[in-house]
């Protein structure tokens, strides 16, 4: 009998791009923590098309450990779904999600491990404390959390990113949403399940510079909404219907001026005011439903989430996405 047969295994998914100065200590201290817990487990990490060192950093943790398990892509696909090759992937009883930039402490594994423990499905790992990052981002963060939970019909917890644990059942319905474009935080939360909360302080980022920018951010913040609500659809049409009614409003009010007092016709100024507003409101809207109808076009070429150029894995375990 196998040492480890029987004991209960997580997965820990951990999507890189350009991390060559993180993957080993991400490594280390991961290792310390899972080898001091009653668990067997894999740590899947995923080269999203890296274009410094960090495959081969990958390589070498992989020739010394078994446990290591490397998921190459053929290009850069982007967090999402280098996240969600990650998950595909997993064969486990639970699976954790951490980001190779070490600013959530593994250390927390052992909070999460203990409410799956309990019998929680999805336990969420909350940022408390966010150091390392400016005020701008902490509080374009909490504006996101609110506009989008009150534009959908479920709750994305606040202040969690990817960090948490998720059970094999969730993990499971999850695997089945195949969905092109993809917020893995509203993903997460949109299944279901028996779900709870673990608190933790978010430390610095350990070495290397962050892969976002305010124009990564505003996408991805554009791509959980239009991923979560139709409500942007129904307040274009609605501010089209405020519009006219103004204008028909106005219209009134120009004609019967006229007819009492023989007011003359509003000139120049007032009618390249009325274009240009209404033309703004016209290209508002068009590109509300412009953003719709991208999602559309995506999702009917029916192209896979990913290309994976190799796997490595030790235990022989056959990859198909």
């Amino acid at each position: 009998m196998k040492k480890n047969e029987g004991k209960p295994k997580i997965a820990v998914i951990i999507p890189c791009y350009n991390e060559e100065d993180n993957v080993k200590a991400v490594y280390d201290r991961l290792t310390e923590v899972l080898n001091s817990t009653n668990y067997q487990y894999d740590l899947i990490f995923i080269d999203d098309g890296s274009k410094d060192n960090t495959l081969n950093e990958l390589l070498k943790l992989y020739e010394k450990d078994h446990k290591v398990k490397i998921i190459a892509f053929s290009r850069n696909f982007g967090k999402e779904i280098a996240l969600s090759a990650g998950l595909d992937y997993a064969d486990a009883d639970a699976v954790i999600p951490f980001d190779a930039d070490l600013q959530d402490p593994p250390e927390v594994i052992l909070d999460l491990l203990s409410k799956f423990e309990e019998g929680y499905d999805v336990v969420n790992a909350v940022r408390s404390k966010r150091d390392g990052e400016t005020f701008l981002t902490k509080f374009t963060s909490k504006a996101f959390y609110r506009i989008i939970n009150k534009l959908t019909n479920i709750e994305i917890p606040q202040d969690v990113g990817d960090f948490r644990l998720v059970s094999k059942d969730a993990l499971n319905a999850i695997k089945g949403i195949r969905e092109r474009k993809r917020f893995m935080k509203g993903i997460f939360a949109w299944v279901g399940f028996k779900t709870t909360s673990v608190y933790y302080e978010r430390a610095p980022r350990h070495a290397g510079k962050t892969k976002w920018n305010y124009l990564k951010l505003i996408d991805l913040a554009i791509e959980g909404i239009t991923s979560f609500s139709t409500v942007p659809l129904r307040l274009a049409s609605l501010l089209g219907i405020l519009v006219s009614l103004t204008a028909f409003l106005y219209a009134v009010w120009i004609t019967i001026s006229k007819l009492l007092y023989g007011n003359p016709v509003k000139g120049y100024p007032s009618m390249m005011v009325a274009i240009l507003f209404l033309g703004g409101v016209q290209l508002i809207t068009i590109g509300i439903i412009g953003e719709y109808i991208g999602r559309i076009y995506e999702e009917v070429k029916q192209r896979p989430l990913y290309i994976v150029k190799k796997v490595w894995d030790k235990d022989n375990k056959t990859y198909a996405n």
